[in-house]
C-alpha cells in the first residue's frame, strides 16, 4: 500500500489540538498511525460489503468498520 501522505495537514491537526511546535518525526508518526488505522478500517469495510453481497464499499460499510 501506499505509505505517502502529505505531511502540512497532520500538522495543522496537531497544531489545532494544541502543539505550538511539532517535530517533523512527530507529524511522519502521526501519518504512520493514520495510514495504519485506515488501512484496517478499509479492509473492515471491504468486509462489510462483501457480507451484504456487493462489491462495491459504500459510506454505510465505512460507518460500520468505525464501531
Amino acid at each position: 500500500m501506499v505509505r505517502t501522505f502529505p505531511l502540512a495537514p497532520l500538522e495543522k491537526i496537531a497544531r489545532k489540538a494544541g502543539a505550538e511546535r511539532v517535530s517533523v518525526s512527530a507529524v511522519k508518526a502521526i501519518r504512520e498511525a493514520v495510514l495504519d488505522v485506515a488501512e484496517a478500517i478499509a479492509a473492515d469495510a471491504v468486509a462489510a460489503s462483501r457480507h451484504a453481497g456487493r462489491v462495491t464499499v459504500k459510506a454505510a460499510d465505512i460507518k460500520i468498520a468505525c464501531r
